[in-house]
């Protein structure tokens, strides 16, 4: 994406999604109960093609979410294998999840008016050179 320094490549979108992992990370959490190789699986529910970061992306987002107290996460034992962390939301995480959805909803209006507009923008343009061919 362009910057301050010129094009990033997919550096600067690969942070920006990441940040996005975190109301994904939250939905899944609603639902209900999960461990965290499970919620990196779930996350293609959310139209990623492919994983947007490793396991070890997702486990700090965690960390830092169990550190807002927004989830809380405990050890459980499995039918087979070690044992997991289990990560489930807070009532203060449901509240964090209104707030991004909320936020969400708002970026979500001024992006289709963005696409609106280059869309339009576009089609003049054409039109233009169209005109001086």
């Amino acid at each position: 994406m362009p910057g301050r320094r010129g094009w990033r490549g997919s550096g600067g979108s690969r942070r920006r999604i990441n940040r996005f992992l975190e109301p994904c990370l939250l939905l899944l959490l609603h639902r209900g109960e999960s461990y965290g190789y499970q919620l990196l699986e779930n996350l293609e529910r959310f139209g990623f093609s492919d994983s947007p970061a490793d396991s070890s992306t997702i486990y700090r987002i965690l960390r830092s979410l169990e550190d807002g107290e927004f989830v809380t996460s405990r050890w459980t034992e499995g039918d087979s294998g070690p044992a997991r962390r289990v990560y489930s939301l807070t009532g203060r995480g449901d509240v964090y999840l209104k707030m991004w959805v909320k936020d969400l909803r708002e970026t979500d209006r001024i992006l289709h008016c963005f696409f609106s507009e280059y869309s339009s923008h576009m089609e003049l343009h054409r039109a233009d050179e169209n005109g001086r061919n």
